[in-house]
């Protein structure tokens, strides 16, 4: 109940009279803006996170290892994992992580695995 962005189905703009809801960035560690998505759904879609991560590995060697910070990244993990939703290949080199300032939205365990 606590996990407001990953509910889907909490509406937190009206598509009644704006195409694009909501921007989705990717950044880099420095701060610097990889991509930018157009959110078209009110709501926090998974979707839009798997996509830039899909760009992002699209424009880099499949050896390179990534770490990515996403107030949510415990849930996006166990989506992949479950439904297969990125390839292997992607999943290996990847580790999710949350910070620290989520904490009020996760359980002490999900810390313990997923800190940076």
């Amino acid at each position: 109940d606590s996990f407001v962005a990953a509910d889907e189905k909490c509406k937190k703009a009206s598509t009644c009279y704006f195409a694009d809801t909501e921007l989705m960035a990717m950044l880099c560690c420095h701060d610097h803006v990889l991509w930018l998505v157009n959110m078209t759904f009110a709501g926090e879609k998974q979707h839009y996170t798997l996509t830039l991560i899909q760009h992002l590995f699209n424009h880099l060697p499949l050896d390179i290892s990534m770490e990515l910070l996403y107030d949510i990244g415990c849930q996006l993990e166990w989506s992949c994992q479950k439904w297969g939703f990125l390839l292997e290949a992607i999943l290996s080199h990847l580790t999710f992580a949350i910070a620290v300032f989520h904490a009020y939205g996760h359980q002490w365990a999900c810390h313990v695995i997923h800190h940076p």
